[in-house]
């Protein structure tokens, strides 16, 4: 009978040891699962970084890069008129022209004004063109409109941009590719390929941690099995001794 209950006793310590390592796989297998998708987001989220960078480096930093219109100038407006002929308009139809020439202050110098860079591009000779494939007489009508607005702001001085070296007869009213302009423009893509690395980092960790928990609870199991096997085979040593002894 007494062999019966150290048997059952000792069957009854391995079955819950093993009970208690299964458990503890069972968690690492099911935190596993969301640890394994949190990764694969921070790996989307870090390729849709890079194609950021690709698409900002392309629309803002490089004609920022390219734009040399760096110097600043005081102008007044002196003329605003409509030309007769019609410009082309990127091959696809032409529309009218509203050309606004300025004199430098302190100077007698002229040049041609320009609303940003694009519009330097576009048709170098006027400040503004409508968009393209709009019916004739709204753009006619546009076009009137901003020539109303220039017209109120004849003689009046404002700052301008210079480019010398690429455009000396050329100014602009507006830089649309500015410093600050490129650098918020690049903040989202960074902060996107922060946040990946992080949240991939911070999973790792977490894997490492529960790992090094794993192995410290299997062991401290284990170390507690071993000590309640002696401490069952000194019990029945001194059980059989006593037994032996007469009485």
């Amino acid at each position: 009978m007494f062999m019966i209950k150290i048997l059952f006793e000792s069957r009854f310590r391995s079955l819950t040891v093993r009970h208690h390592t299964v458990s503890v796989t069972d968690k690492i297998l099911v935190s596993s699962v969301g640890e394994d998708r949190a990764i694969l987001l921070g790996f989307t989220m870090m390729a849709f970084s890079v194609l950021m960078f690709f698409v900002v480096g392309i629309t803002v930093v490089k004609p920022f890069i390219n734009s040399h219109w760096e110097e600043e100038a005081g102008c007044v407006l002196v003329q605003a008129d409509i030309l007769t002929e019609w410009v082309d308009c990127r091959g696809v139809s032409t529309v009218p022209c509203l050309r606004a020439a300025v004199n430098f202050t302190g100077s007698n110098q002229s040049a041609f004004l320009h609303l940003d860079e694009e519009s330097v591009l576009l048709a170098p000779e006027c400040f503004y063109v409508p968009k393209c494939q709009m019916d004739r007489v709204d753009l006619q009508a546009e076009v009137h409109r901003v020539k109303e607005v220039l017209d109120t702001q004849l003689g009046s001085t404002s700052s301008c941009f210079i480019d010398r070296t690429r455009h000396p007869g050329v100014v602009l009213l507006s830089r649309k590719y500015t410093l600050k302009k490129a650098l918020l423009a690049l903040l989202w893509p960074c902060l996107t390929l922060g946040g990946g690395a992080l949240l991939v980092g911070l999973v790792k960790l977490t894997q490492c941690l529960a790992r090094l928990s794993a192995e410290m609870c299997s062991e401290g199991a284990g170390s507690r099995l071993t000590s309640r096997n002696a401490q069952g085979k000194l019990y029945r040593l001194l059980r059989r001794s006593s037994m032996q002894t007469p009485s």
